[in-house]
């Protein structure tokens, strides 16, 4: 699984449990029957890099004496405030006063990050569930289907961009003047939580608030680079939210007007087809692909050029954003079998 949306959440919290009990054993439990004492700092050296972007490592030796003798040895953490002749609170096991520690204030600093990564994290998840609580209620999901029947009209010839360069970055739905018809604005940017965007319908003045998850990709059935890409649609899984409403892609294998080999896609919503759609380069409209002619177009993801009957652009628009955004060749997530040059689409 990528580090990403959930799976960010669970290597966040795994972090704070192994802070939390290091923190804990650091503090209380690493110098259980150790004596206190005062030490003088004899030195700090820094290490040798084995890499020049390497974070720096040091050496600390310190001196401290008990029952009359001195002892010169080296400490087994280091702050960025130790300097030659500060002195400093250790810890000396009595039955070896050789052996040394600095104390508990690493262990506690320890403790303390496990403790806000953890509450980050619940914070997190916690504020996330009220926004999902909030969205099904206003968006009605999980009562009734999420869509109204697709009317059909005369076909049009429309392009789909995604924005690029940018963490927050969004899709829309222009026409062959640029004009922008339909598009996705992000309005909150998490690392740990699905992203709040406003889906705008400037045809019809409408627009509604959703929540996008962070792409997942697991192995799944795998057999050379068949895996299964997703991200949840206002908390339920994208391709679940498309079966649920009706909403069926059939996917090719070809090339598109610019002799680009990629995905094209048939979209039906209730059995009745609403758009066919080709996957292009970052160039969807014609006459900018003509003028950043390259010498082999190749298509990326989150690109596509669409001819449609919809009046509504909603369910094509929701689809393709499904696409965009995983990078999934099939509408249940499955990646192209390259063994076999084929779609996985059962």
């Amino acid at each position: 699984m990528s580090f990403k949306g959930i799976g960010i959440k669970y290597f966040a919290l795994a972090i704070a449990v192994i802070a939390i009990v290091a923190g804990v054993y650091l503090t209380f439990f690493h110098s259980i029957g150790f004596e206190k004492t005062t030490a003088t700092i004899v030195s700090v050296t820094e290490l040798p890099k084995d890499f020049e972007d390497e974070e720096a490592k040091y050496d600390v030796v310190v001196e401290y004496t008990v029952n009359g003798q001195k002892y010169t040895e080296k400490l087994d953490y280091y702050s960025p405030s130790f300097e030659a002749g500060k002195m400093i609170d250790v810890r000396y096991n009595p039955e070896n006063p050789a052996e040394v520690h600095g104390g508990s204030g690493f262990g506690i600093y320890i403790l303390i990050a496990g403790v806000v990564i953890a509450a980050i994290v619940i914070f997190s998840i916690v504020r996330g569930k009220v926004s999902l609580k909030k969205i099904k209620e206003t968006n009605n999901v999980g009562k009734d289907a999420f869509y109204a029947p697709t009317e059909l009209g005369e076909e049009r010839k429309l392009y789909f961009l995604t924005d690029l360069g940018t963490p927050k970055y969004g899709h829309r739905i222009e026409d062959a003047s640029h004009n922008v018809l339909y598009e996705a604005k992000m309005t909150k940017f998490t690392m740990t939580s699905p992203f709040g965007f406003d889906f705008i319908d400037h045809e019809h003045n409408k627009t509604t608030a959703h929540l996008v998850g962070h792409e997942e990709e697991t192995d799944w059935n795998s057999l050379i680079l068949d895996n299964h890409y997703t991200l949840t649609f206002d908390g339920e899984d994208i391709w679940k939210h498309l079966k649920r409403n009706s909403i069926r892609v059939d996917s090719t294998l070809g090339g598109g007007s610019d002799k680009l080999i990629g995905t094209n896609y048939v979209i039906y919503h209730n059995d009745v087809e609403i758009a066919r759609v080709e996957t292009t380069s970052q160039y969807v409209h014609e006459e900018d692909a003509e003028e950043h002619k390259i010498a082999k177009a190749v298509p990326v993801k989150g690109f596509f050029r669409i001819w449609t009957r919809a009046k509504d652009l909603e369910v094509l628009f929701v689809t393709l954003v499904a696409f965009a955004r995983t990078g999934a060749t099939a509408d249940n997530g499955g990646n192209r079998k390259t063994l076999f040059n084929t779609l996985k689409n059962s």
